[in-house]
């Protein structure tokens, strides 16, 4: 009974999930889905480490996912993370993530857009996300330090079709000025930020939206 308890409480489908550099480690429960009182451990190291190194913000919780940034800050390290659980005083084994390397297989943030709008034209202003690290001054640094970037500028012609996103401009200038528009329309701009060398783009930003 004990080895089958042991078997229905091992955490499963444990993996790192990445966003500018923000990783956490989830999983979710064994198939027991009756053991209310189950609780985690998390352990990671870096690939190629003999020693697994206990997170002790993550050790005996009830919760599915842990914050591991901080322990993978060296974003070209591969790293390891790893989950076991524990109920009614039975130890699961331990379940294993894939290898997870941040700089690879982080997922990048669209940009911050802001529109200015005059009689004829858009100004739009970009800023890429930021990182969780931060500079010696205490200011955070920007996804931009670590890859090439380039931001893909789209608007959209409310009154053709709402759908219809037009690409107007793909570069690295954090100012775009979008022109020969039609007063009294109403445009939205939204962006993406897309990594080259990854062949990576993001989710689009939020509709900044405007009528000349």
């Amino acid at each position: 009974e004990n080895r089958d308890l042991q078997y229905l409480i091992k955490p499963q489908k444990v993996e790192f999930r990445s966003l500018n550099f923000n990783n956490t480690l989830h999983w979710q429960p064994g198939r027991a889905r009756e053991a209310r009182d189950t609780v985690y451990f998390v352990q990671y190291k870096v690939y190629g480490q003999s020693t697994w190194q206990n997170k002790d913000d993550c050790w005996g919780i009830r919760s599915h996912v842990c914050d591991l940034t901080n322990e993978t800050s060296d974003i070209q390290e591969p790293y390891y993370g790893r989950v076991k659980a524990a109920a009614a005083g039975i130890y699961s084994d331990w379940s294993l993530s894939c290898r997870f390397t941040p700089w690879r297989e982080t997922m990048i943030g669209p940009p911050s857009v802001t529109v200015v709008h005059r009689n004829k034209f858009i100004k739009v202003k970009l800023q890429a996300p930021c990182s969780p690290y931060r500079r010696k001054k205490g200011s955070k640094i920007p996804m931009a330090n670590y890859y090439d970037l380039l931001y893909q500028v789209f608007i959209i012609n409310n009154l053709l079709d709402e759908q219809h996103k037009l690409l107007v401009y793909e570069g690295q200038d954090k100012v775009v000025k979008i022109e020969d528009l039609r007063p009294g329309v109403s445009y939205c701009i939204t962006a993406k930020t897309y990594v080259p060398m990854l062949d990576r783009s993001s989710a689009y930003s939020s509709r900044q939206c405007t009528v000349l």
